[in-house]
């Protein structure tokens, strides 16, 4: 089965596909101590790096989902990542046996609403094209990202340890009410 990612378009981003050209970036992000301390505590070599982006790849083939490349529209700069994703977490039914969500943004572009854009238009695909339940695994010192899932919302599951690390868990059964 092949798939391709489409592009999505915001007010300031484009969310697409990662193509081989964007692995520079991809790793220099994920070496970025601000940027894993909440996601793993560890920056990632460029190997980790390129079996993470190659298996993003993986899920767009395989799933028919993936993570984007966040791209900032103004200086066509490649800012995070936002989309879903299946962990194998054994983290129990009522969470492995569904897509996970996730974002990072990169420190310079936090704190102007971004993450919240990109996010939204990501979930709203989703909606759109497979809707269903949602999960997300945030570390529970990331305040900022579980403000985020819950304007998404999503609601607390539970509190729990992955990895030696406290996390909630959270989960959405389908898109917030409109009001």
């Amino acid at each position: 089965m092949i798939r391709s990612t489409p592009m999505i378009n915001t007010a300031r981003l484009t969310l697409c596909a990662m193509r081989p050209e964007d692995f520079n970036r991809f790793a220099e992000i994920w070496r970025n101590p601000c940027i894993v301390r909440h996601v793993g505590g560890q920056p990632r070599s460029r190997g980790e790096a390129w079996d993470s982006f190659l298996r993003n790849a993986g899920h767009w083939q395989m799933a028919g989902f993936g993570q984007w490349a966040v791209v900032q529209q103004s200086n066509r700069q490649m800012i995070g990542q936002s989309g879903f994703f299946y962990a194998n977490r054994e983290m129990g039914e009522d969470f492995d046996n569904f897509p996970e969500a996730g974002w990072i943004l990169v420190p310079e572009a936090q704190g102007q609403g971004l993450g919240l854009e990109a996010a939204q238009a990501a979930h709203e695909w989703f909606d759109r094209i497979m809707p269903g339940p949602l999960v997300a695994m945030i570390d529970a010192t990331n305040v900022t990202s579980q403000k985020l899932a819950e304007k998404l919302g999503y609601v607390s599951m539970r509190e729990c340890d992955y990895r030696d690390t406290p996390v909630h868990l959270f989960k959405r059964n389908g898109p917030p009410a409109r009001n």
